[in-house]
């Protein structure tokens, strides 16, 4: 068996310096190195210790991955010595803060679909924002580093959390019996609700209920026997089309998976059922019955 190929990616920053060695601009290399060590100072002063040498040791990997992921999104496929021109031309300090405020924004965004008033708690998102700091731009400057595809999948999923969020956001904004404010939010327990209350039809949004309410929603249903698909067709007309997206991927998934939609037309007992829908809507649920 062929062992396998290991190609060598050393963060851009390195890759640039490298070239150094080869470059007629004077003083470009004395001025670069002042640089990242005035950057690298002020990293080990602010996110790790400037009086250890770990300290002074961490800070560099992280001023070698926030410069280079800078020089990542600023030059995106153009090669080493574009990477290095930059670094002469604006200079490392303006690719680390570049690189500094992917992170930031970045840390600023959703993690995941529940959000709570530690989200917004100004030493939660400053932790925040050092803890993510740390595990992307941890560049060894000896080895392979895999920063910019990291913060790539990041963005990616956190968009899509983001996303998430601001369909329930709306849909809180829009409940049908007055808007819901909570800084506690179960963003997949609002969709949840909404989907599942919009099989009655009549073009009404649930974003908050609780255990009469359901009742109520599962007489009418099996009374009735409304027509699912029409319901979620009036859901969707009502909701801002750059929402459609998530509010359909939902729809796709408790039509085929949502034991509460499956069941409610079934001799399922009540207590079942809700017992069902305390899985999908979790804190979106008022407890008015004891």
């Amino acid at each position: 068996m062929l062992p396998a190929i290991v190609v060598e990616n050393l963060p851009r920053l390195v890759r640039a310096i490298k070239l150094l060695a080869t470059d007629a601009r004077i003083d470009a290399a004395a001025n670069l190195a002042d640089e990242l060590t005035g950057i690298t100072a002020m990293v080990a002063e602010k996110f790790t210790n400037e009086r250890t040498a770990e300290g002074i040791q961490k800070a560099l990997y992280l001023t070698v991955g926030g410069v280079s992921l800078g020089l990542e999104h600023a030059l995106m496929h153009e090669g080493d010595e574009a990477a290095l021109d930059f670094l002469v031309e604006h200079g490392a300090e303006h690719a680390f803060q570049v690189g500094f405020r992917l992170v930031r924004e970045l840390s600023q965004l959703p993690e995941d679909a529940l959000v709570g008033e530690y989200d917004v708690d100004p030493v939660y998102v400053q932790r925040r924002l050092r803890d993510l700091f740390v595990d992307l731009c941890g560049a060894d400057p000896n080895k392979n580093w895999n920063g910019p595809e990291k913060y790539a999948l990041q963005l990616k999923q956190r968009k899509e959390v983001q996303a998430i969020v601001r369909l329930a956001n709306w849909l809180r904004r829009h409940n049908s019996r007055g808007p819901v404010n909570d800084s506690d939010l179960n963003a997949e327990g609002v969709i949840a609700l909404a989907v599942i209350f919009a099989i009655e039809g009549g073009g009404g949004i649930v974003a908050r209920t609780g255990q009469k309410q359901f009742e109520r929603l599962v007489r009418a249903v099996r009374k009735n026997k409304p027509d699912f698909e029409a319901g979620w067709t009036e859901l969707l007309a009502k909701v801002p089309v750059q929402h459609h997206e998530v509010l359909l991927e939902r729809i796709e998934a408790y039509r085929t998976h949502c034991t509460v939609i499956q069941q409610i037309l079934t001799r399922t007992s009540m207590k079942k059922l809700f017992e069902q829908l305390e899985n999908y809507a979790g804190s979106e649920l008022d407890a008015d019955y004891d």
